[in-house]
């Protein structure tokens, strides 16, 4: 589905990544793991096509979308859930999620499904997103990603602020999406959260992969996690 090969990305004159190589195949969740300045989210915005690399190729569902416009990357199919959210707050939930919608090759999804998903925002669709908390925003963010038709969902730190609770329904809809044929790519701090829904896991420090396996073994070596992540 995804498929990223010896990519260099720059900010102005700095490189920020140094080759990294990932894929991520049909229906599968991988996370991307490391501390603070590792490059996962330069990584993120490679593929989106907001910092494009200099150097490498990355290719989406067979097309190669390296140099590709943001806009184009994401009417094939890619979603993402940003960081901050990047809702527009004077507007309404059910206007977000309308600006999002759109149908590409994979399988579409109604605001009656992502209803079921987050029951919550049956009572948020009337309300404007400045007036909305963390984790209702995100499951704006979330929904709104759903309805653009995606083959991928890229996550970038999903669980950011948001109360356990949230999380879990955070973590139980990467579930979902899964048994639906979604992939994901989960960049992500809580690292155990993250591993608890992943199939495999990549590990970046400096622009680079240091790492690469099975997300359960990972998440049941508490050594090998101290050693990559410091956990």
């Amino acid at each position: 589905m995804l498929e990223i090969s010896g990519i260099e990305t720059f900010h102005g004159e700095t490189q920020a990544l140094f080759g990294p190589s990932l894929r991520v195949g049909e229906a599968e969740v991988v996370a991307l793991l490391g501390p603070n300045g590792a490059g996962k989210t330069t990584t993120i915005r490679s593929v989106l096509g907001l910092s494009p690399p200099r150097a490498g190729q990355i290719r989406f569902d067979g097309t190669d979308i390296t140099r590709m416009p943001t806009h184009r990357i994401t009417r094939m199919g890619v979603g993402w859930v940003p960081d901050d959210r990047r809702v527009f707050p004077m507007l309404s939930g059910r206007r977000n999620l309308a600006l999002g919608a759109r149908r590409t090759r994979f399988r579409a999804w109604r605001q009656e499904e992502v209803c079921e998903i987050f029951p919550a925002l049956d009572h948020l669709m009337v309300r404007d997103c400045e007036a909305m908390s963390g984790g209702e925003l995100q499951m704006v963010a979330i929904s709104r990603a759903l309805l653009g038709s995606p083959g991928i969902v890229l996550f970038d730190e999903p669980s950011q602020g948001l109360a356990p609770k949230i999380v879990q329904d955070v973590l139980k809809t990467v579930r979902k999406m899964k048994a639906e044929g979604i992939a994901s790519l989960i960049v992500e701090q809580n690292a155990l959260a993250a591993l608890e829904v992943s199939d495999r896991v990549y590990v970046m420090d400096r622009g680079r992969i240091v790492h690469e396996g099975d997300a359960r073994e990972l998440l049941d070596n508490a050594a090998l996690r101290r050693r990559l992540i410091g956990m």
